[in-house]
């Protein structure tokens, strides 16, 4: 289960993404300009590899206020997809052949 204490705090994410993994997912959180208006983006995907290595097609993101509360609503977010789709996170450390890469 990711805590919010987990998550570093919004001085940090004003100034750069944040990353990390839980139980087989791994997240990033940025803060991104959506039009005229400053959010957070938090992506998840599967484990093994880095955002960079990891195909698009296999990574979800969500948009939240990028204030606290948007922070606390991505980390239940983030918890929420760990509890939906255990099978995707359980030993996605061992697919490492089931991305191609380019």
């Amino acid at each position: 289960m990711i805590l919010r204490e987990n998550i570093l705090s919004m001085e940090y994410l004003k100034k750069a993404e944040f990353t990390g993994s839980c139980q087989g997912m791994r997240y990033r959180l940025e803060g991104i300009m959506r039009g005229q208006e400053k959010v957070l983006k938090v992506t998840v995907w599967p484990e093994p590899f880095n955002y960079w290595k990891t195909p698009e097609e296999v990574k979800e993101s969500e948009f939240f206020p990028f204030a606290e509360e948007g922070v606390v609503a991505a980390v239940e977010w983030m918890n929420a997809r760990l509890a939906q789709e255990p099978e995707k996170w359980d030993h996605s450390w061992e697919r490492w052949t089931d991305y191609r890469m380019g």
